[in-house]
């Protein structure tokens, strides 16, 4: 995971039909490594670099990710993620995914008014 800094972007997931039809294709042109990442009933796949380092997520839309298109879904760290879902609303956006918080934070995924996607974190509550 990069910088979790508030407002820096911290992770990248592709989410689409059939993740496992492009893994290769990502591993190809990016020079990344595929690693099974288990979901339970399927499987998704964590992406490394060279150096090891996890860069990105390649998702099946099943599960938390069922109601998004195919997108490459950045996620932006934030203080306060209940004031970005409320603010997100009051400026027009819609809330597609609004997962509450757990061990790793807190995770919601807006729609903005132009029809992009965009997903933010909450670091967890220490």
């Amino acid at each position: 995971m990069a910088n979790p800094e508030t407002g820096n972007s911290v992770w990248l997931d592709l989410t689409i039909e059939d993740a496992g039809a492009v893994k290769d294709f990502y591993s190809a042109v990016c020079g990344w490594v595929a690693e099974d990442h288990d979901m339970g009933d399927y499987v998704d796949f964590s992406m490394k670099n060279d150096a090891g380092d996890v860069v990105a997520g390649i998702c099946h839309a099943r599960g938390d990710n069922a109601k998004l298109p195919p997108v490459w879904l950045p996620y932006i760290v934030v203080e306060d993620l209940d004031s970005v879902i409320e603010t997100a609303r009051q400026k027009g956006g819609t809330v597609v995914d609004e997962r509450r918080m757990g061990r790793s934070g807190g995770i919601a995924v807006i729609q903005d008014p132009a029809g992009a996607y965009l997903a933010f974190w909450q670091k967890p509550q220490t």
